[in-house]
């Protein structure tokens, strides 16, 4: 009876990973020209979380909502959500001390990190599904220099004995994620090497 299970469990788990595996992404139209954002000082980050993005505390492999994330204590996943990308979102506008102050606003549409159950259970697959939108606005008069813009910020989710050892070096999700962030806000602005890219793994 318990063989069976398992089977059962092995079976539904590659189920669901063979419908969500396919080719992933960072992406944006174009960059931000460095001969514009050069001229450019974030003076504040603004991230929104809106209340209509779903969020799920489901543990299972690929639970259906917009916000999964499971590294914070229980809590208000969006405000949580909130902090890693305006943190993330700092440190790749960093790079930007010209004398134009600026405003960087962005609004998260989706942000579905792996769960600690698709961690343990996965190998060499998973997905962290992030996305955005983006843009720069003159902090003296509001006015509108760069997007809006969906920016998709997909990267590899570590998973199993890969992922354990990581998480031994002292790396953990939102290390890898606001790395990534980081690195796709500054491709994005113009201040760092263009992030765009894409890869194919068996995703949840």
């Amino acid at each position: 009876m318990i063989a069976r299970r398992y089977l059962i469990l092995a079976a539904v788990s590659l189920s669901v990973l063979s419908a969500c595996g396919g080719t992933f992404k960072t992406d944006y139209t174009d960059p931000v020209p460095p001969e514009v954002s050069r001229n450019w000082r974030v003076q504040d980050v603004v991230v929104s979380v809106p209340e209509t993005l779903s969020v799920s505390e489901a543990r299972s492999l690929a639970p259906q909502a917009d916000i999964v994330w499971r590294e914070d204590p229980p809590g208000d996943r969006r405000a949580q959500v909130g902090v890693i990308v305006a943190d993330a979102a700092r440190k790749g506008a960093a790079g930007l001390r010209g004398s134009r102050p600026v405003i960087l606003e962005l609004t998260v549409t989706r942000f579905h990190a792996l769960t600690f159950e698709a961690e343990k259970r996965l190998s060499n697959a998973g997905v962290h599904n992030i996305d955005f939108m983006a843009q720069v606005v003159d902090a003296r008069t509001g006015e509108v220099l760069a997007g809006p813009e969906l920016v998709e910020a997909a990267l590899p989710a570590f998973s199993g004995a890969q992922m354990a050892a990581m998480r031994q070096r002292g790396e953990t999700q939102r290390s890898q994620i606001s790395a990534h962030l980081a690195a796709t806000v500054a491709g994005w602005l113009g201040a760092g090497p263009d992030a765009r890219g894409s890869f194919t793994r068996t995703g949840v």
